[in-house]
Order: C-alpha cells, then structure tokens, then sequence
C-alpha cells in the first residue's frame, strides 16, 4: 500500500524555503537550490512534497534515459530515436543515499561482456533516472568527495559518463539540484555549494500558535494520509495550475537594462566570485516576476532574488556563516531609485498584489476550510510542513554563531611566571576559579601537514594515506564485491595461460570472471582530529592565549579542507571538558574555540585520560577512521594543595600522573602531536616531555607554521606497532 505524500500546500512557515523551491519550478534554469537548517526542521518533507507540483514530462516510448521526443538525445544509449510522438509521465523526485556507490550514481558496466563480447551492456544509475527531473540529496554535505567529483562534472556538462579501460558510455544527466544539509554536522564544499542556485536558512519556529498548527496537522496526516492529502487536493491543483501559467508567462518576461545594473551593481559591491552570481540572480529575479503575473522585472524582484542567490557565494572569513548585509543590498538598490518610475501594478491576475511572491496575495492561500485552511493559520502553498519534528521561522530567534574575522587576541593578565609557579587565582577551586575573560584569536595562518602513520582505509579526505577508490594504482586483486576500477594488465595476465584449454580460435581474448582484477588504489583518507586544549592561566600568561587560539584555528582550518572530523576537549581548574564532541562541523568547534575562557589551575592528565574515553568511544561508532591527537599546552601540570602537602609533592604527582595518562594513550597506539606553547627565556621543557610520553611528535608554535619549514611533516614517528599494523 502506497502512503500519500505530504501536500506542499499544508505546509507551515517557511516562507523563503517555499519560494525557492517554487522558483525552481517555474524556471529549472536558476539551478535548484540549497536548505541549511538545524535537525529536526522538516527540511526533506517540504523538498519531498515539491515534486507532485512539477508539470509532466515527455519522453520518448522505452527509453531508459527520458530522452525528449521532440529533440531526442542523438548519443542516447538507447537510441538512436526518430523525433515523433512521446508519452507523458510524472517528474521524478530522485533521491541519492549520502551512502551510495559510484555505480549507483553513474551506472554499472559489465567489464566482462565488453571485454569478451564488445558489448556495451550499460545499466543505468540515479543520474540517468533524474534526466529532466530532481536529484535530491538529503545531508549533502556528508556526501563522499568522489560522489560530489560526479556531480560536479555532470551539473557542469549537462552528462554523465561512464569509463572503464577505455571502454565508454555517455547519457545526457540535466536536472534540479536540491538538497538539504544540517550546518552542525560540517559545511559542504565551495565547488558544490556553487552550483546550487539559490540557498535559504530554516530553524524551528518559536511560536507556540504555529508550533500547535504543525503538530495538529502532522498528526491528522499519520492518522490518515490519504484523507490529509484529500482534503488538500484542491489547493495543491490551484498550485499546480498557477506554476504552469508561471512557466508559460516566463519567456514573455522582459529583464530591462536597469534591472540589469542593478543586478550587477549588487554583486560586484558583494565581490562574489566569478559571473555565475549575476546570471543566478537575473534568472531568479525574472522568474519571481513571472510568479507575480508580470512581464518586466522589478526593484523588489532583483532585492529578492540577491536575498537567496548570493548569501552562500560572497567572500567571508574562514567558518563564518553564509548571510548578506540587508542594509548593504538596500543602500546599492537606492542609486537607481530617482531614475524612471516603475510601471503601475496590473489589475488583477496572479501575483499582482506584492506579497504574492511570499504566497500571501491571490495564489491558493486558502485550505479547504477557509483562508487559513483546516484547524489553523498559513494554509497556502508555502504553509506549513508538519513533521515529526520542529519547524522552521522565516528567521531565526537567535543568530547563527560564527568566528569573527581574524584579528589580534586581547592582552590578558599574567597568570603563571615561565618557571612553572602556579599563580592563578582561586587556587584550583573549580572550574571557575580565576576565570579570565576570553580573548580572541590572532590571524590564521597555513599550517604543516600532520599525518597518521601507517596505511588506513577510511573515509576519502586529503590527510593520511589510505585505500581508497581513487588515487594512483599501487597493484591488483581479485574483485571482493562488484568490480568497480579494472586493472587490465592483471586481467589479461591472469587470462592468457588459460586461452589454448579455453578453445580459442580467434583474435578475441577468452576472459572469465576469476580472471578479473581490480585496481587497487591508494589515496589519501580524512581522520578524527582530536584537539586537547590547555586553558589554564599558565596559558594566559605572556599574553600568549590569542596567538595559541590562532595556531589552533588554523589547525582547524586544515582540517576543514582536509574533510577531517574534528572534537574539542579543553581542560582548566580542577576538570576537563568535551567542549565539542566529534564532528564534522569544524566551524562549530572555530565557535567553541571562540568563546573559550581561560584561568585556574592545570589539570592536564584531566585532560588526556577525557581525550582516551572519547576516542575509546568514537572507535567503536567508526572504527575505519583512525584518530590523530593534538595536545596544545606548555607541558605544565598543576592542582590545588591540600593542607600540609608539601610543595614538592604538590608540583611532582601532578606531572607524574600527567605521565601516567599520556603511557596509556601512547598504548593505545594513538598517533598524536605536541604543540608547545612555552615562551620566555627560562623554558622547562616539560611539553616535550610529554610527547616523549605520548610517543609523539612535539612542534612549537613556530615550527607550526608551513612558511617556517623545508618540508611537511609527512608521518607522526615512535608510534606503537600495533598501530603501524593497522
């Protein structure tokens, strides 16, 4: 039994979502678009119910690859196809899994039949389905860097081709892209995040009346979906009728010279990269008007149309959010305000009324009962999206937090001289106890490479050396699942002992599938970086706490273009914290890093064995990613004295117990680096002690920087062997 889909039309809030999906559909040329918004915001639902609007589509009678019958693709797999009458059929929405395979995107070719046979027997992927339809991609910023290479390549050539030693297919791919990402969960990549034409911010409402309205309604749908869906039926044809007369009306729209300017004054005073912002946003901004039922573009179009094109393409500092200054685009727009007049607004028709680009004019606005629909506000085509989970305000209550641009870090007092004396206040009492100010980060800069050692086989990413399925071909096997990558020297190795028992006769080799050999690959993998951060007041001293926050956003930084996920712990007082559990939102841990306070004393085996418990963990969650651990400290250990202890005592068994925590981590096999934060003329050595603890690799923060080196540092030495192993 099939379950209705949610109607688009009983969606709440979510304006801008709305009409960006709704834009895509009057004119698929603006290029799809992107929805960024925290868990739980019905996000896929409201892409989800976009496709029962789409107009059908043509194709012709048998073809594997939607060609269309007026204009048959001319190298079509299935072709060649005499242009003539074709059937209709419903759009596709297709989905790709963030986990799927390069075969399942692409397609599949039988190496075996073409290399035996000469025969192209080609079976299609999910590119080939979403040929003049949707490709949806839920979580698309933790789609695998060799499926986004795809993507890339085939939203740029409007095809897709698949190659295997030589032999080749080629289909024509040409569809929407749209996809929906949580921001926590790591960015996605510029290349990709361009290609999207238009993009929007959701978060969940904060107001209860429109919270109540999407649960009410989500539950009448998983009571009865069909019956939802019916009682929307009429609102979802009106909707459909007002994007068909929207495509229709499009290419009558006239995009002036003025609208032009300003859409080009706009851009350039943003300093978006490149000219596709500029086409983006003219596409958009025509389109919007023949949403309203116009033929000439307007002022509120192009301010509309710069709101979701350019938000994601301006120039920003490392791991700020995208966004666009309102009063910024308002100010350029007003330099064209005393030249001619606007054309008055047409009596009636679709969308002559201002807020229609909003759904709030003459579209289908109204549910079945009434203008607000049934049991609630917001009925129309952008209303609400009832899910099982939150949904979204047009913004959000609180801002999205960012890392401001780079800057020198604030002076702080004194805590701790370079003899190791602990001067902080509070004497160690909590966490709390003499508790600075935070302070920002000096400039980022470029960092050394740190690698794990050994060979792995995990994620695709840009750190360590690994198998994967791309990458320079370091010998053959035999195929352990589907042969995806032919080595054919092995193959024809393999095969040519066996010809004359095989009966061959001809110029064609004999080839069976134990013949077969797969390449084997090696790349480069990304890694779980783990930073250990000391925020005591011996770090705080010298005023060094801004340059050491900017030595560590720039390891970040590295991380972020390495496709590292990433955790945060930072110790001080008397604990340790898991500032930032591992993932692979790296601007998130830049936010943590941020806002870091420093002071107190220097718990530092806190610290190590907190960094042991959370990589324990993460090994079991995902065992294939190996760990790298950076410990930023100046080596010095520290607790509150008890009454009576003496001095020694009290320096000693810290730093002894220090030592204990970083033997046992170093048992573990972990791989891990040292950076030494201690400054001053009197030094003590103490952090590269502890790398010689930890079996490391210790870096001061000069050494830290790629312009101060020779060489990258190319493996992490002294690591246990069971780890070299793996």
């Amino acid at each position: 039994m099939t379950t209705a889909t949610y109607p688009f039309t009983a969606v709440v809030g979510m304006a801008d979502m709305r009409l960006a999906l709704l834009l895509n559909a009057v004119s698929p040329a603006v290029g799809g678009v992107l929805v960024r918004g925290e868990k739980g915001t019905a996000k896929s639902t409201a892409v989800r119910a976009l496709a029962a609007l789409l107009p059908p589509v043509g194709v012709v009678p048998g073809c594997r690859f939607s060609c269309d019958p007026a204009a048959p693709d001319p190298g079509c797999p299935d072709g060649p196809h005499e242009p003539g009458t074709g059937t209709a059929r419903p759009a596709r929405m297709v989905e790709l899994p963030v986990g799927a395979s390069e075969d399942r995107l692409v397609g599949a070719l039988d190496i075996e039949r073409a290399l035996a046979d000469g025969v192209k027997a080609f079976e299609p992927g999910l590119l080939a389905d979403a040929h003049r339809g949707v490709l949806y991609v839920d979580e698309v910023n933790l789609l695998h860097d060799h499926l986004i290479d795809l993507l890339l390549d085939a939203a740029a050539m409007g095809a897709s081709y698949v190659e295997r030693e030589g032999v080749s297919v080629r289909h024509a791919a040409r569809f929407l892209l749209v996809g929906t990402m949580n921001p926590e969960e790591g960015e996605l990549r510029p290349q990709l995040l361009d290609r999207f034409g238009l993009t929007v911010e959701v978060t969940a409402s904060r107001d209860t009346e429109e919270r109540v309205e999407v649960v009410r309604r989500r539950l009448a749908y998983d009571e009865d979906p069909a019956g939802f869906a019916g009682r929307w039926a009429e609102d979802e044809g009106s909707l459909r009728e007002r994007i068909a007369a929207a495509r229709a009306l499009l290419p009558e729209v006239v995009l002036g010279d003025r609208a032009l300017r300003q859409i080009a004054a706009v851009c350039a005073a943003f300093e978006v990269d490149g000219m596709r912002a500029d086409i983006v946003t003219a596409r958009t901004a025509t389109a919007l008007a023949a949403w309203a039922g116009r033929t000439d573009v307007r002022t509120e179009d192009v301010r509309r149309a710069a709101l979701l094109s350019l938000p994601h393409r301006r120039r920003r500092a490392p791991f700020d959010a995208p966004g666009l200054d309102e009063d910024k685009l308002d100010e350029v727009l007003r330099r064209f305000e005393d030249e001619e007049p606007e054309p008055p607004e047409p009596d009636g028709g679709p969308g002559s009324e201002e807020g229609d680009a909003d759904g709030d004019g003459d579209g289908p606005d109204g549910g079945p009962e009434g203008p607000d629909g049934p049991g609630g506000p917001e009925g129309g085509p952008g209303g609400g999206l009832p899910h099982d989970r939150a949904q979204e305000p047009q913004s959000p209550s609180e801002p999205e937090p960012s890392v401001p641009g780079p800057r020198e870090g604030k002076a702080e007092a004194e805590a701790a001289d370079d003899t190791g004396t602990p001067q902080e206040a509070g004497g160690g009492a909590g966490a709390g106890g003499g508790e600075k100010a935070a302070v920002g980060a000096a400039e980022p800069f470029r960092t050394r490479r740190l690698d794990v050692p050994g060979l792995g086989e995990g994620a695709a990413g840009r750190r360590s050396r690994a198998r994967t399925a791309h990458g320079r071909t370091t010998g053959a096997r035999r195929p352990r699942a589907t042969l995806s990558s032919l080595h054919l020297t092995a193959t024809v190795r393999a095969a040519a002992p066996h010809q004359h028992a095989r009966g061959r006769s001809g110029p064609g080799l004999l080839v069976r599938r134990d013949d077969l050999r797969e390449a084997v690959r090696e790349g480069r993998e990304g890694n779980l970086v783990l930073f250990v951060v000391d925020a005591s007041g011996s770090m705080a001293a010298r005023k060094r706490m801004g340059a050491i926050k900017g030595a560590v956003l720039s390891l970040l930084l590295d991380a972020y273009q390495r496709r590292d996920k990433v955790g945060l712990i930072t110790f001080r007082g008397t604990d340790a914290d898991l500032a930032l559990p591992p993932t692979s939102s790296v601007d998130a841990a830049a936010a943590r890093l941020e806002r870091l306070p420093t002071g107190g004393r220097t718990p530092l085996a806190a610290g190590l064995l907190k960094a042991r418990e959370v990589l324990r963990v993460e090994r079991l969650r995902d065992p294939s990613r190996r760990p790298l651990l950076v410990v930023v400290t100046d080596g010095r250990a520290t607790e509150a004295r008890r009454e009576g202890t003496a001095r020694r005592d009290a320096v000693n068994a810290p730093v002894a117990r220090a030592g204990q925590a970083a033997r046992l981590l170093a048992g573990d096999g972990i791989a891990s680096v040292v950076v030494d934060c201690e400054s001053g003329p009197v030094r003590l050595g103490l952090a590269g002690a502890l790398a010689r603890e930890l079996r490391g690799t210790p870096v001061t923060l000069d050494e830290l920087r790629a312009d101060r080196v020779t060489a990258l540092v190319r493996d992490v030495r002294n690591v246990s062997t069971t780890r070299r192993a793996a």
